[in-house]
């Protein structure tokens, strides 16, 4: 028996979603009725979820299990006419998306805090994404905030919790459960998109490769697609157990977190290929033997290579980056007489672009790589894609790299993460150099020039919306770059970003050491912003 209870509640403070749905200390979601809470907000600033279809799924990190059953049963007592969940409440994000756009659905519900920790003290989060796949709009979560100020009550089913470790199709009351394989409809896309024999003829040939999921959920896809339809030899993919607490780790896919990895990929008798990805399976890290390509590079190489490529041998309609990527792409989509269009940071923003038509490939520099297949950035997809262009072009990583850059030019790039800063602190970081812009144009900083300081604001093409505060520019003269932004992915205090880049065009200046080679350019941010001492901080906690 089931029956539909309405709880009485109040509105609790924080509930506020970014640009990655809300993300909480799992504690927090833990307390009374903190979740409940906020998935009744979501169905009241969606307008409802009676007779609608939704996708249900997580990266299994702590609470996954309990917040799915919660969700279930939500939607049940809502009204919602049919839910498809991953066994096991398993879903990739991109599988998510991939899963709303094939099967009609009219929204899906991401379980996830992404490439943030896991574990009982860790961090948890739960995104909607909208029918076309993507994350919410800015209209939609504005809406869903405002809801979360005003609930008085929410609805919730009592019943057992559903069994979801098989695939099957169940009831609850009067909603039908479609428990799905999470891997299958995932793995048949990519088999539509990449030449997998060509693939498969590179990993018989001796490639060798290593896959880092990182105890995260991006396991079982990676195990399924490489080492069972692929071929690849056993082990090459390591930690592809999904664990709650990630196996103790971080699972963000750089060569911090990632450093297992990197210690392997950084000898001479490495692997030919390297890869990870993240929480939620969104992000990647691409390396070669002794070879770091950095996000900005490989959505360049990609965009340069793509027509290699079945499900894109037509050429691309467009690409896209997130402001704070390299300009690395730009002059490829030139040489390709393409539209390249800066978008702010939030894959929601490539979204539009993708629905319009108007881009194929999408990028930003966190890791974060993806097409118009799906409404997400797709970490997998984008490990299929190098190797697919690698089994093509017969190069190594290494090789493939000197070339674009002596077709291209080569932009050094690098991140410098500040995480966990004084809110305060980093707020005033922020307001010092926006106070400065007006007046830093033709102002030199050791033999760099400012030649341009802004603001970041973003007028979509396609809906004529528009957004402000998106991060702020120091252009030098020559090509070099200084971005600073605060990221909203955290739980704790602030994470400042800072972005460096400059361009070299002599093919003598292509084998420095990144941090060397943006020497200056470190230097100038130093002057303009006053890091160390706003921050306190002698140096970043992560560089990639």
């Amino acid at each position: 028996m089931t029956s539909i209870r309405t709880i009485p509640t109040e509105p609790i403070e924080g509930q506020k979603p970014g640009t990655s749905g809300l993300r909480k200390k799992t504690p927090v979601f833990q307390t009374h009725h903190y979740l409940e809470n906020f998935i009744q907000s979501i169905w009241n600033g969606i307008g409802g979820v009676a007779g609608k279809t939704l996708v249900l799924g997580g990266d299994g990190r702590h609470f996954n299990s309990q917040a799915a059953q919660v969700v279930l049963r939500m939607a049940a007592a809502g009204g919602a006419k049919k839910v498809i969940v991953g066994k096991r409440a398993i879903l990739s994000t991109p599988a998510a998306s991939n899963l709303i756009r094939k099967r009609g659905a009219d929204g899906g519900i991401i379980l996830s805090a992404s490439h943030n920790p896991g574990g009982p003290e860790g961090d948890f989060g739960v995104k909607y994404n909208t029918s076309n796949g993507g994350p919410a709009a800015e209209g939609v979560t504005a809406r869903i905030f405002d809801a979360t100020k005003e609930i008085a009550e929410f609805h919730i089913m009592e019943s057992h919790d559903v069994g979801l470790r098989m695939t099957d199709t169940v009831t609850l009351g009067e909603m039908e459960i479609e428990i799905v394989d999470p891997v299958e409809d995932y793995a048949a896309l990519m088999q539509e998109l990449f030449d997998f024999d060509a693939i498969r003829t590179l990993f018989k040939s001796g490639f060798r490769m290593r896959f880092d999921a990182m105890h995260a959920v991006t396991g079982p896809y990676a195990y399924t697609i490489l080492e069972e339809i692929l071929g690849a030899p056993p082990g090459t993919v390591i930690n592809s157990i999904p664990l709650p607490d990630f196996g103790g780790g971080h699972p963000d896919p750089n060569p911090t977190w990632a450093k297992t990895l990197w210690d392997e990929m950084m000898t001479e008798t490495g692997p030919d290929f390297g890869a990870a990805s993240d929480g939620d399976g969104d992000r990647n890290m691409i390396v070669g033997r002794q070879c770091y390509v950095s996000p900005s590079d490989s959505l360049a190489v990609l965009a340069a290579n793509a027509t290699l490529v079945p499900g894109y041998k037509d050429g691309l309609k467009g690409v896209a980056r997130s402001m704070p990527t390299s300009a690395a792409v730009d002059r490829v989509a030139e040489k390709l007489g393409i539209a390249c269009y800066e978008t702010p940071t939030g894959w929601k923003f490539f979204g539009n672009l993708l629905d319009a038509g108007r881009a194929t490939l999408c990028g930003e520099e966190s890791f974060g790589t993806g097409s118009d297949h799906v409404r997400e950035k797709d970490g997998l997809w984008a490990v299929l894609f190098w190797l697919n262009v690698l089994a093509v072009k017969k190069l190594s990583v290494a090789e493939l790299m000197v070339a674009h850059w002596a077709e291209y030019g080569r932009n050094y790039y690098s991140r410098h993460d500040y995480e966990a800063v004084d809110t305060e602190a980093a707020n005033g970081l922020m307001d010092h150099v926006r106070s400065q812009l007006a007046s830093l144009p033709g102002q030199s900083f050791g033999p760099l020039t400012v030649e341009s300081a802004d603001e970041f604001a973003y007028d979509d093409p396609v809906d004529g919306s528009r957004s402000e505060g998106q991060g702020l520019r120091v252009g030098f003269a020559g090509g070099a770059r200084v971005v600073l932004r605060l990221s909203g992915t955290g739980t704790e205090g602030a994470t400042l970003r800072v972005y460096l880049e400059r361009l070299a065009i002599d093919p003598a200046g292509f084998g420095l050491d990144p941090q060397a080679a943006l020497a200056d350019v470190i230097a100038a941010a130093e002057a303009i912003a006053g890091i160390k001492s706003r921050t306190g901080r002698d140096a970043p906690d992560v560089i990639t």
